[in-house]
This record gives structure tokens, C-alpha cells and sequence, in this order.
């Protein structure tokens, strides 16, 4: 299921909603917070067709537990793309998600689209009733 089929303008605004930052751990001197350890995260496959402004979304392919995990999950998936795969623009992210880890991608999907048509139906009202009163 092909989620957001094509846009401009998203993929700045996904990447910056993103979890996209590399996560410390106890090795390293921080700690995750438990919300990072608990929560679910959406691995998103995506194609930037010119620019960062235009992309086309490939959907959900995983629903994966905890943040770590999510980014070790991301990284097993950039390694064996393809280098074709890459040079044509597909790229990974991961999007905190409110969904159990090991949620069907498919409903992933849904439930993004869903969320995607809500926040742009508010952003729709907010810019629809000016004010011009003094």
C-alpha cells in the first residue's frame, strides 16, 4: 500500500517530526529514557524524486519496539538496499508511532494516512477563517 503517493513540501516537515537523531546509550555515557525504550517506532521507505520538497512515500515496512531497536532495524535495511536502490533516491526513516510493535505495516499505513489527513485538515481551518476584524 502506497501511503502519501506523491508530495511536496512533506518530507522536511516528516524528517523533522522524525526520530531520525542517532540515540545514546549506556555505553556511550546517556541513558534512553524509558519512553524511548517502550515506545513503537514506524521504519518508513521513501523516494526523494528532485529534491527534499518532492518525495514519494513507500509506506510503513516495519512497526518495530523501542528506539534502539528501531535504529538497529533501519540500519540492517540500508545496508543490504541495493546501490541502485539507493542512487535512485529510496532512503529510510523512522516515526514514532502509536501502534504495538509488530503492527501489520498495511494498518501502519492506514492509521499514518489517517493521521497525515487530520493534521492537514486542521492546518485546512486554521488558514481558511482569516480574522480581519480591528
Amino acid at each position: 500500500m502506497k501511503l502519501e503517493a506523491e508530495s511536496t513540501g512533506g518530507i522536511g516537515r516528516e524528517l523533522a517530526r522524525a526520530s531520525v537523531r542517532p540515540i545514546q546509550s549506556k555505553r556511550n555515557g546517556a541513558f534512553l529514557t524509558h519512553n524511548d525504550r517502550t515506545a513503537s517506532y514506524a521504519i518508513i521507505r521513501y523516494n526523494i524524486r528532485y529534491n527534499i520538497r518532492t518525495y514519494r512515500s513507500d509506506g510503513v515496512i516495519a512497526v518495530i519496539g523501542g528506539k534502539e531497536n528501531a535504529e538497529l532495524q533501519l540500519k540492517k535495511f540500508e545496508d543490504s538496499q541495493d546501490s541502485s536502490d539507493r542512487h535512485e533516491g529510496w532512503r529510510y526513516l523512522i516515526d514514532a508511532i502509536d501502534l504495538k510493535a509488530g503492527t501489520d505495516p498495511a494498518e501502519a499505513n492506514q492509521h499514518r494516512q489517517a493521521e497525515l489527513e487530520e493534521r492537514e485538515l486542521k492546518a485546512l481551518r486554521k488558514t481558511a477563517a482569516p480574522n480581519f476584524s480591528l
